[in-house]
């Protein structure tokens, strides 16, 4: 499928639903033979979303290191709790496959990166499909809001945003422990695609994201754990698409872009 629109603009897209219904998505780039295929999950405390027809800067990251880019739009809490957005995403995989055959990988910030990191191990458990690698930044992995990274952003505190964004995706108790919502107390981590993982000295998600990584190569799962040192402003930093303004940007390009070409070639 070609385009007139310029890679970092976006394409609309329709991706075809296990429900029945079209989920919304922006195409970043264009599918290259070898070249590595991304499904994006957008940040947003599970129930928010970018403007109509933007992105997030992980999304143009992505595209800038010469990754094709789908940005889907998600079902959004609370009206589809858990785990409808996790379905939407796996579905969107199933499609990409069909459709083009390049290295896939999901990623995700914040909310997104919760989705990625499930709908790796969706595919893994399912054994399809294959997946190269996944790239989780600033991932919300535990619903604990626990580590002391958390606690001192004040991140898990009754009312706050990603508090509340929780509690309406992952609507009933028994969600809190299931291994598709909460990655980082799923006890089986064998088997998941190789992950890149972004923190920063700044990030609530910080010490999550170092404990996921070191569990991740406990079982002999490649991780590439990057950690900046602060001011990022994350996860807020990942809402604006515009590279002037996200100076991490620059600082994690040739690391991201390393990661997609070593798994992308085993």
């Amino acid at each position: 499928m070609t385009s007139h629109h310029t890679p970092m603009q976006g394409l609309p897209l329709s991706i075809p639903g296990v429900d029945g219904r079209d989920h919304e998505a922006l195409r970043l780039g264009e599918p290259r033979a070898g070249a590595p295929l991304v499904l994006h999950l957008h940040g947003g405390a599970f129930s928010g979303a970018p403007p109509a027809g933007r992105t997030t800067a992980v999304a143009r990251l992505l595209a800038e290191v010469g990754a094709c880019v789908v940005s889907l739009r998600y079902p959004l809490a609370p009206a589809h709790p858990f785990p409808e957005a996790l379905a939407a995403a796996y579905s969107t995989l199933l499609h990409l496959r069909r459709e083009c055959a390049a290295p896939l990988f999901v990623a995700g910030e914040e909310a997104g990166g919760n989705l990625a990191a499930g709908v790796a191990r969706m595919a893994r458990d399912r054994e399809e499909p294959l997946l190269a690698g996944q790239i989780l930044c600033s991932a919300l992995l535990s619903p604990l809001f626990a580590t002391a990274s958390q606690r001192n952003a004040k991140l898990g505190f009754a009312g706050s945003p990603i508090e509340q964004g929780w509690r309406r995706y992952a609507a009933r108790p028994c969600d809190d422990s299931h291994p598709y919502a909460a990655p980082a107390h799923a006890l089986r981590l064998q088997g998941l695609a190789p992950a890149w993982l972004l923190t920063a000295q700044d990030d609530p998600f910080r010490d999550e994201t170092r404990a996921y990584a070191r569990r991740l190569g406990e079982q002999g799962i490649q991780a590439t754990l990057v950690c900046l040192p602060r001011p990022t402003n994350f996860p807020a930093a990942y809402q604006d698409d515009d590279s002037a303004r996200a100076p991490w940007m620059t600082a994690v390009r040739d690391s991201l872009r390393d990661f997609l070409a070593a798994v992308t070639r085993t």
